[in-house]
């Protein structure tokens, strides 16, 4: 079965649905050093640990803490890698190894990769951008057709907008490729025009 979603001339991205509810898990890997993480323990563990072996997993990185995408996340630190998360989100998990902050560079072997704290669809929501390669893992931030719902508890309509609008449309370039946590890719510049009819609309 082949997981490769997107190459360029530094990353491969590998893609693979599991679960109930579709979740997106993606390996983010370095052609240069072979080293790689995953976002997004969401389930089906034994398909995940066999992906992280294949691929040079190192850690894992969570966009955050709903129960959906985080169902993996006892097996993955049993078979020993560790669990990262938002402190906003903490808390969801049952367990994890290490905080990720707003605005700070995870190194993945040669790759970047810079955290964007986006609250909203929950209160550590984080969206990923790739250093050098057009993508962004917005997590269940942003997905074609508008922002993630919030109709969850300690979800916030008005903190989702204004993380879309100022920390990924405001910051990131038309042609980026935005990966999200559920269904199909869409691009910054496919979804920016619509930011008012989501305003308009409520959800």
């Amino acid at each position: 079965m082949t997981t490769l979603h997107y190459a360029d001339t530094q990353a491969e991205i590998h893609k693979l649905v599991v679960g109930p509810v579709d979740n997106n898990v993606f390996v983010l890997r370095c052609k240069e050093t072979g080293d790689a993480v995953l976002l997004d323990a969401a389930n089906e563990h034994e398909k995940l640990l066999e992906l992280c072996q294949r691929l040079g997993v190192r850690k894992v990185l969570e966009t955050h803490g709903h129960w959906d995408h985080i169902q993996a996340v006892p097996a993955v630190r049993d078979a020993g890698y560790e669990v990262g998360v938002t402190p906003g989100d903490a808390g969801m998990l049952p367990s994890y190894d290490f905080m990720l902050e707003d605005e700070t560079v995870i190194e993945v072997g040669r790759l970047r990769l810079h955290t964007i704290l986006t609250p909203g669809h929950t209160p550590g929501s984080m969206c990923f951008r790739v250093e050098g390669s057009p993508v962004l893992f917005s997590g269940d931030t942003l997905f074609p057709g508008g922002p993630g719902a919030t109709k969850f508890e300690n979800a916030s309509f008005p903190d989702i907008i204004e993380s879309i609008d100022r920390r990924l449309f405001a910051a990131l370039p038309a042609d980026t490729i935005v990966m999200p946590g559920h269904g199909d890719d869409t691009t910054i510049g496919t979804e920016l025009p619509h930011l008012q009819e989501w305003i308009d609309r409520g959800w």
